[in-house]
């Protein structure tokens, strides 16, 4: 082990979409833990839409990433030295301990991981926060039935990708939108989903949304917004069930994105729009894991990771996932197994 951890820290607020310059590559000296604590060497570390969000300086669910402070985000690693009872040396471990090498966290800030089970860069994608996202908002707040039409947004993207699987599991009818042909091949061909488009080369979504869904849609798993939600909220069916996951097309934005008042349709359809985050269900995280690796290992749900190499591309990385260039999980591989 070097004597040095490289960190990415936030060098400035982003203005429109990020760069860069707003993050800065440092080097700070590694400490022993402390009693209760462990020393932990990253092996790969996450990149999801939510930390657009946490690069305003805004009130939200989470305080805002100040100015020179380390980027926010989870990890999994290997514990290189313990001063804690759970763990041992050796242990592989997952946690939100940011964009650094090393990190020194509390063993209660810690989650052992059992590499036997799955591969370890899982426990960031499919048996992850992505994962969970998926398996609650599509089962807790659109409740999908066997039969029904069920629309995901960003469907090739980490968790669109799994709701996507899951509601075919549950017998309903799938259509994706997605923002390549490469993309719209995958989630049909690959996941499966009955039908899906490219919303960047369609000019009206309404049309083609209309042709894919002939009786209307049921559920919604919405993780875009924008235009496209435009397009799908008149076409909610009597008792219709929207979540909503995130609007990665505004995050970027420095002017709010002018669109129709559509509220009116829910009184309609009597519909339910619920935004949620996956911390809500904290308590459920071991169910929600269990039922996603049998889907895992039976087949049922396939995955694809986009691996970047090295913390000092994790930036690029993080802008590349905005602007949708994975399919599937972005991660960044800071050192070796």
């Amino acid at each position: 082990m070097e004597d040095l951890n490289q960190q990415i820290t936030v060098a400035a607020r982003p203005e429109g979409f990020p760069k860069e310059s707003d993050f800065q590559l440092v080097s700070t000296s590694i400490r022993s833990p402390r009693d209760g604590e462990c020393l932990v060497q990253v092996i790969y570390l996450s990149v999801d839409p939510y930390m657009r969000g946490r690069l305003r300086d805004v009130e939200s669910y989470a305080p805002p990433v100040k100015i020179g402070q380390l980027m926010v985000g989870r990890v999994v690693g290997r514990v290189l030295e313990s001063r804690h009872d759970g763990y041992q040396q050796g242990d592989v471990v997952f946690g939100d301990l940011g964009w650094q090498e090393y990190a020194v966290a509390k063993g209660e800030a810690l989650v052992r991981i059992d590499p036997q089970a799955a591969p370890i860069s899982t426990a960031l994608g499919v048996l992850g926060m992505p994962g969970l996202t998926a398996y609650f908002g599509l089962l807790d707040i659109c409740r999908p039935r066997s039969g029904e039409t069920v629309v995901v947004s960003a469907a090739a993207g980490a968790v669109g990708s799994i709701v996507g699987q899951i509601a075919k599991i549950k017998g309903c009818h799938v259509v994706g939108i997605a923002g390549s042909d490469e993309k719209v091949h995958y989630v049909t061909q690959d996941l499966d989903f009955d039908a899906a488009f490219n919303y960047k080369v369609v000019d009206d979504y309404s049309t083609v949304l209309r042709e894919l869904c002939p009786i209307g849609i049921d559920a919604y798993f919405d993780g875009v917004g924008g235009t496209i939600t435009d397009a799908v909220i008149p076409l909610l069916n009597v008792k219709a069930r929207v979540a909503i996951c995130g609007q990665i097309s505004q995050y970027n934005l420095e002017t709010p994105e002018m669109g129709p008042r559509l509220l009116w349709h829910l009184i309609i359809k009597r519909a339910k729009v619920e935004g949620f985050l996956v911390m809500d269900y904290a308590a459920r995280r071991e169910e929600g894991l269990r039922k996603l690796s049998e889907w895992v290992r039976s087949g049922k749900i396939k995955y694809r990771e986009r691996i970047a190499e090295g913390i000092e591309n994790a930036p690029r990385a993080f802008m590349e996932m905005l602007a949708g260039r994975n399919i599937g999980k972005q991660l960044v591989r800071v050192s070796g197994e």
